[in-house]
């Protein structure tokens, strides 16, 4: 990368992030390419500088307006849950936030739509993207919880928030066969879900508890 501040140094160091993923790979993450993100995508530039030192922590960390940048652990399950299946081509990210999540899965498909309710964070996520060099992102300031029916449907959607129940919107917005990814409940009683839609209906599996902002409608 062209910008020596990508590379980190002491605890944002290549060594630190080694040691993030040989924790992921302890906690059942599998997916090479997923791995493979989280070691090289640089965590501390989507922290505030004050908390670069604690980006390859497995924690969630505060990005300002209430918002939090999720744990390495669930952005890799959250990835790798959605990959599985096979390929996907159009994806829908809900819940921008800072773009950490968004830099590790765009590399991993085709196109990546993603849709943020808190304009500030989407222009600080299209400059990071931007630094980065990822050029298959498009960003949206609206309110997620309606999707972005435009391009859809889609082969996949991961929602970084978790709504009390599965907006109608996101499940109507996917394809047959697509995959959505998704935190659900009140907050204490979340789990992640996989919706798969079928031919009639749809599929849901319980990927296990997890704790999340709520997603909320409108915009800021």
């Amino acid at each position: 990368m062209p910008d020596l501040r990508f590379a980190g140094i002491g605890m944002t160091s290549a060594r630190t992030r080694d040691r993030l993923v040989q924790r992921l790979r302890e906690q059942g993450i599998t997916n090479l390419a997923v791995l493979d993100r989280i070691r090289n995508v640089p965590r501390h530039i989507f922290v505030d500088e004050a908390l670069a030192s604690r980006a390859y922590e497995d924690t969630a960390l505060p990005i300002g307006f209430g918002q939090t940048i999720s744990q390495p652990y669930i952005v890799a399950r959250m990835t790798e849950a959605l990959l599985e299946g096979g390929p996907l081509f159009n994806v829908l990210e809900v819940g921008t936030g800072c773009g950490y999540q968004t830099a590790v899965l765009a590399p991993l498909v085709q196109k990546l739509y993603t849709i943020e309710r808190i304009e500030p964070l989407v222009q600080r996520a299209k400059q990071r993207i931007k630094e980065l060099g990822i050029r298959n992102v498009r960003f949206r300031h609206g309110d997620g919880s309606l999707g972005w029916k435009a391009h859809a449907p889609y082969d996949g959607i991961l929602v970084t928030a978790a709504p009390l129940v599965v907006p109608d919107a996101l499940l109507q917005q996917l394809k047959v066969g697509g995959r959505l990814i998704v935190p659900v409940g009140p907050e204490g009683q979340q789990e992640l879900v996989r919706i798969t839609r079928k031919e009639q209906g749809f599929h849901r599996q319980s990927l296990g508890p997890v704790a999340f902002v709520p997603l909320l409608s409108g915009i800021t």
